[in-house]
């Protein structure tokens, strides 16, 4: 297992994220102040690859620069506000999830031996008739 490539692409995957969630603010003030640039921002959005951040920008920094620049301030200011927080929410978020998903499989297996509990309990009395019969 390598540890820092995993932290590399956690880290590309978050700045994804992160342009995205920028897009989306950046996209609900133009709603307000610019309609039309709104629009067309959701249709660059839609028709670019924004699930790859870096290339997102990239394209929209050829046809809107003060558009792509825009939101790069935003992710900046997204960044500095979420970083703080996130190490202990991704640890507690991960360690929450795992005991839910446990306690879940766990039920799951004992109602699943609760079910076929009776069908084990007849098969023994059956049995154990049969000896007594035979005995």
């Amino acid at each position: 297992m390598d540890l820092k490539q995993i932290a590399k692409d956690t880290a590309k995957m978050l700045q994804s994220y992160l342009t995205y969630q920028a897009m989306r603010t950046v996209l609900a003030q133009l709603h307000e102040t610019n309609p039309p640039k709104a629009v067309w921002l959701h249709r660059f959005s839609a028709e670019s690859n924004l699930q790859d951040g870096e290339a997102y920008l990239q394209s929209l920094l050829t046809v809107d620069p003060d558009l792509a620049f825009r939101l790069m301030t935003v992710r900046d200011e997204l960044v500095s506000d979420v970083t703080d927080y996130l190490p202990e929410m991704v640890r507690e978020g991960v360690q929450k999830s795992n005991g839910h998903l446990r306690r879940q499989h766990l039920e799951r297996l004992t109602q699943l031996v609760l079910a076929e509990e009776p069908d084990r309990l007849l098969e023994s009395e059956r049995r154990s008739g049969d000896h007594s019969i035979d005995d």
